[in-house]
């Protein structure tokens, strides 16, 4: 009980902030889904492709995203990703609590998700001694391109569950399992 308070008022005090501003260009958004009786929650921000000045629509991964370099996931404030017990992504273990995301995508399709223990930061704020672990991203293609990014923390009927992040024509996901 005491973990879900301190895991909801870590996301609330990280979320007010920005639902307090006016409209923000990449509007904020969380998603969350209980897996094997643990919550998961991603608080993040939602960037569209079109440019916010101009209209034009720009090429998101290569472009907006440059390959090899470390991105914030999404925009503004780094996203956060809670939970209320450890989860193992690839056989390494996040503890219970709250995490930033970042991602490395390259040229030839892979990406690699960062876990960081530093929260609270502006999401350009990357701190690579503050890593807990990277993960290999598994890609996709969507069937339908998506013009704004999305992300989302899914079930898996067989047990554990799948944190996707969306956006232009490509998914990228890692599978995680609920430590008891």
């Amino acid at each position: 009980m005491l973990t879900s308070i301190i895991c909801l008022s870590v996301c609330a005090g990280a979320a007010l902030p920005v639902y307090a501003q006016q409209k923000r260009v990449s509007p904020p958004d969380i998603t969350s889904a209980v897996v094997d009786g643990n919550r998961v929650t991603l608080c993040y921000s939602r960037p569209y492709s079109k440019d916010p000045q101009t209209g034009a629509v720009r090429k998101i991964w290569g472009g907006l995203i440059p390959y090899g370099k470390v991105w914030r996931v999404g925009a503004n404030e780094a996203t956060l990703l809670i939970t209320q017990q450890p989860i193992e992504l690839d056989g390494k273990t996040i503890p219970a609590g709250a995490h930033t995301l970042f991602v490395i995508p390259e040229e030839d399709g892979k990406a690699t998700l960062i876990v960081n223990n530093q929260i609270g930061q502006w999401g350009l704020q990357y701190d690579e001694k503050q890593d807990l672990c990277r993960v290999p991203l598994s890609k996709t293609d969507l069937t339908a391109p998506l013009d704004q990014f999305a992300m989302a923390v899914s079930r898996v009927q067989s047990g554990g569950g799948v944190i996707k992040l969306m956006w232009e024509s490509t998914q990228y996901s890692v599978a995680f399992t609920v430590k008891k």
